[in-house]
């Protein structure tokens, strides 16, 4: 029997696997538990362009506005239109949506949520589904990805080998290397640098969303969702003044929220005008009141934090990499769906497909994997993180500039980390430094506008390609 090992237990890697699971592959998720994951975090929804009125053509024409116009279009063309499916998918399973809202950039309230907890429900459903058909699960962090001669043969674990005929990335994204995220902090990027490092170039490594309303409490960094503000919340500074379309495009609200930083202003999220807050959003509603903060009544702080990472390991169209039999799915990938900036709730839509579609790659390549050779163990420790994060968060942040950028690629040099560590931050940094121009969640205030000679997805196979 065909053996695939997918690494990482988030939306992503649990619908490759319970859809490989059901095509009769032997299948085993390696993670660290699916609530330590970003799916399992997720507050809004998913996208699915599925409601009369609503089209996949609006949901295609939303998608490429916010990308920038930097979208593969046939990717979004094959992602939009595999949502009845998707939703078909999960409903299926047992899932069952509550509510339809809009979010920023979208023409048409195609965001199906439960409870402002989506994540939560979906996880746990995709769970149970993936035990159900028998899909192995093994607890631990993999370390390195199995690799020689351009071939995957598995991964280590604690220094041992597992073998898989396939091997799926599934570990989401990097927003981790930042200092401040909401994410989970398993999600740095060691394995889509290891992949780069090994032969399987990343791509648009400088396109990093950053949420604008994070919030930073005693109990660390949390995530203010977007629907507070689909649901009526208003952007206003301490003096009162309403300054943004809320509405707009993460990369805009958070740009809009840092100048009013930068010129000494603090800013807050006003919710007193919704009405039963605490039904709607009951999680944010928790921790805000474990803060002192009762949204009904009270003014809520915010700060724009590191949420999303567009770049990640390339692959085509059906999710192989450069590496044989190494696939990428989810988070951990990039194939030009998101284009420059990622329409909100695409991303959850984008684990469910590119999960389902990695099974039938999978099902038509059949990979086998032959004799194995004795492949090198060179995992030491991580290193220095907390520096590799200070430089991202300082020099390739919210507004980057060209002196900003070369700075960090210095301090770089003299960080002690890891090497696929130092190699991911390097790409950000060199390719936001090649491309410029401004262009969605990428901002160079040296080069304040699109342009369009840069019109056009970079590379990083340790130089930056664009």
């Amino acid at each position: 029997m065909t053996k695939i090992g997918i690494v990482g237990d988030g939306a992503a890697g649990l619908t490759a696997a319970i859809a490989l699971a059901k095509r009769g592959f032997d299948v085993t998720v390696i993670g660290k538990g699916f609530k330590n994951t970003n799916s399992y975090l997720a507050q809004a929804g998913i996208a699915f362009s599925i409601l009369e009125g609503d089209s996949p053509r609006a949901h295609f024409l939303d998608t490429v506005r916010a990308g920038k116009y930097l979208n593969d279009e046939e990717v979004v063309w094959s992602v939009v239109s595999k949502a009845p499916e998707a939703y078909d998918f999960l409903t299926a399973l047992g899932l069952e949506f509550e509510a339809n809202e809009t979010e920023g950039g979208h023409s048409f309230h195609r965001v199906f949520t439960i409870r402002n907890e989506t994540g939560k429900h979906l996880m746990k459903i995709l769970y149970m589904a993936a035990e159900e058909h028998g899909v192995n699960f093994v607890e631990g962090l993999a370390e390195e990805l199995a690799v020689r001669d351009g071939v995957a043969y598995g991964v280590f674990l604690e220094g041992e080998l597992l073998k898989f005929d396939a091997t799926i990335l599934a570990t989401g994204g990097f927003a981790s290397l930042f200092k401040y995220t909401a994410g989970s902090p398993l999600n740095l990027g060691t394995l889509i640098g290891d992949a780069a490092m090994k032969g399987a170039p990343a791509r648009e490594l400088e396109f990093v969303q950053f949420h604008p309303t994070g919030f930073i409490g005693k109990e660390g960094v949390r995530l203010i969702s977007e629907a507070v503000r689909g649901a009526g919340a208003r952007l206003v500074t301490d003096d009162g003044e309403r300054f943004v379309n809320e509405l707009s495009t993460r990369d805009i609200v958070a740009r809009a929220i840092y100048r009013q930083m930068q010129a000494g202003k603090r800013v807050y999220l006003d919710a007193t005008g919704i009405e039963d807050f605490k039904r709607k959003f009951p999680q944010i509603y928790a921790f805000l009141i474990r803060e002192g903060i009762d949204p009904s009544k009270d003014l809520i702080p915010i700060f724009p934090i590191a949420h999303y990472t567009i770049g990640g390991v390339a692959v085509d169209p059906w999710y192989r990499t450069g590496i044989k039999n190494l696939y990428a799915i989810g988070e951990a990938m990039s194939n030009g769906f998101h284009g420059a900036n990622r329409l909100a709730s695409n991303s959850l839509l984008e684990c469910i497909v590119s999960g389902l579609e990695v099974a039938r790659t999978i099902s038509r390549d059949r990979p086998r994997l032959g004799e194995v050779p004795e492949v090198p163990y060179t995992f030491d420790s991580l290193g220095d993180v907390e520096a590799l994060r200070e430089i991202l968060w300082e020099h390739a942040g919210i507004v980057r500039t060209a002196a900003g950028l070369r700075a960090g690629l210095e301090k770089l040099n003299e960080i002690e980390a890891d090497g696929r560590l130092k190699l991911l931050a390097r790409g950000v940094l060199e390719c936001a430094l090649a491309r410029e121009e401004s262009r969605g969640s990428h901002y160079r205030e040296d080069f304040p506008f699109m342009r369009k000679e840069f019109e056009r997805p970079s590379f990083f196979d340790g130089r930056c390609r664009l």
